[in-house]
């Protein structure tokens, strides 16, 4: 007999261990949290945006340069032609457009912001008379082709002297002896011409009585040669602003101020001798508007030159 039987069989306290197999374990879904990542949409903008940080920042930098170089010049003078475009088309024709920027790098080259700004400011203030009743001087025949666009010989004629002077600074001709007189002749040369532009234009639409300057002669407004007490206090008075701008901009001091605007006047006199005498006459059919421009804006200069070296010179010895 086996020794079990004579054990009772009791039921266990603590169920046996039950091993149940678990669903294997997934991975975690991971979320990607870093916008940078390489080929994301966010990294490229970012990309872009950082690039764009930088070349505007590589432009300023250019732009800001001193001496200005060539390529700040050109940048500089781009953006300005594009946001000034309405003003721009305004008072030039499309060529006109193309001599003027080219005006513009040469002179932000040789004498940086100021020196734009001074043309610049010559430029609204010629432009603006210009359009002063404009509907009266067409209706007398004095009025500028164009609605007063001006063509590029208009500012060639304008500017030549200007630009030889701008030539001369950036190579440097004279070296530190002669850079000022350039910078003097450089503003002089504007102040005449938009001297003589401001009279003109103001005398066409204002002048009362208008003289031939050689006899005096009371003449039709708009005849080569005449001048009026309007147009000649306006252009004395543009001549002081400009040459003003050019002192408080730097490029000239106070007694040059007061050189370029004597110069400016005596050079419109003698351009209006030239005006009255040869222009429109047999065997000068070629001094046209622009060549007696050119004339009068390099005596302008030649005479703020001449005048600083012998008088000014003199006083401050």
């Amino acid at each position: 007999m086996a020794f079990s039987t004579f054990l009772p069989i009791r039921p266990t306290l603590f169920p046996p261990p039950h091993f149940s197999r678990s669903p294997p374990r997934r991975p975690p879904i991971l979320l990607n949290l870093n916008p940078r990542k390489p080929g994301s949409r966010m990294s490229l903008l970012s990309s872009n945006a950082i690039s764009m940080q930088g070349a505007v920042s590589e432009m300023m930098t250019l732009i800001q340069l001193t001496p200005p170089t060539w390529q700040s010049a050109l940048l500089s003078n781009l953006i300005i032609f594009v946001v000034g475009s309405p003003i721009l088309v305004s008072g030039l024709t499309l060529s006109g457009i193309s001599a003027a920027f080219l005006l513009g790098t040469l002179t932000w080259r040789a004498f940086g912001p100021s020196g734009f700004l001074l043309v610049a400011s010559y430029f609204v203030i010629g432009t603006g008379v210009t359009k002063v009743k404009m509907a009266q001087k067409e209706a007398q025949g004095v009025a500028e082709k164009r609605k007063g666009r001006r063509g590029p010989g208009s500012v060639i004629g304008s500017s030549a002297a200007g630009c030889v002077c701008a030539f001369l600074t950036v190579y440097g001709v004279g070296e530190a002896a002669f850079s000022q007189l350039w910078r003097l002749g450089f503003v002089a040369s504007f102040c005449t011409k938009l001297s003589d532009t401001v009279s003109s234009e103001i005398g066409k639409a204002f002048g009362k009585t208008t003289y031939l300057v050689t006899t005096f002669k009371v003449v039709p407004r708009g005849t080569e040669g005449a001048v009026s007490v309007e147009g000649t206090a306006a252009g004395l008075l543009a001549s002081i602003i400009l040459a003003s701008i050019g002192c408080l901009m730097g490029e000239i001091n106070a007694p040059e101020a007061m050189v370029c605007i004597i110069a400016s006047q005596i050079a419109n006199l003698g351009e209006s001798i030239i005006g009255a005498v040869f222009q429109e006459k047999e065997g000068f059919r070629w001094l046209n508007n622009d060549a007696v421009n050119v004339i009068n804006i390099t005596m302008g200069g030649i005479l703020a030159i001449l005048m600083q070296q012998v008088f000014l010179q003199n006083l401050l010895m």
